[in-house]
């Protein structure tokens, strides 16, 4: 099994290149798709700009206004917007911060693989597991009790 972190005290400080005010973290690559987490900062960019790929904007906590091609209109946390091929756009806050997965989906990639995904059509493991798993060991960091305990360093919304 592979763990991917992402969040607070995983990001890139810098952000991907075109973006003004945004930390955000790989979680997964290859060949399909490309999928990151991306925290805005209030008054962060992602400059309008195109891309070959078909990619969904999942936006996770906050909210915020995203663009395709002339239009803009406001989005919010539960929300997910369509980013197509070739199309103008990009996302940024104003007064608030936002939290977003973004999944680019690579133009090429075998249909039949990603019908397969879609479905959830398990695959069968090429050697079989060597035992039950281990247990996992840990636990939730407490919450803070009071504003003035919040560490805003991390880009996280109080």
């Amino acid at each position: 099994m592979e763990i991917r972190r992402f969040g607070p005290g995983h990001r890139r400080r810098d952000g991907p290149p075109g973006t003004q005010g945004i930390s955000g973290q790989v979680i997964w690559s290859d060949a399909r798709a490309h999928v990151s987490e991306l925290a805005f900062s209030r008054r962060a960019l992602i400059v309008p700009h195109t891309n070959p790929n078909t990619t969904l904007f999942v936006v996770v906590s906050g909210g915020g206004w995203v663009q395709v091609g002339e239009e803009r209109v406001p989005v919010n946390h539960g929300e997910a917007v369509v980013w197509p091929a070739d199309v103008t756009h990009g996302a940024y806050t104003d007064g608030s911060e936002m939290r977003a997965i973004v999944i680019e989906l690579v133009e090429g990639a075998s249909e039949a693989e990603a019908r397969l995904i879609l479905e959830g059509v398990a695959r069968q493991p090429e050697q079989p597991l060597a035992g039950p798993a281990t247990p996992a060991r840990g636990s939730l960091a407490e919450p803070a009790r009071h504003p003035e305990d919040h560490d805003g360093a991390e880009g996280e919304p109080w």
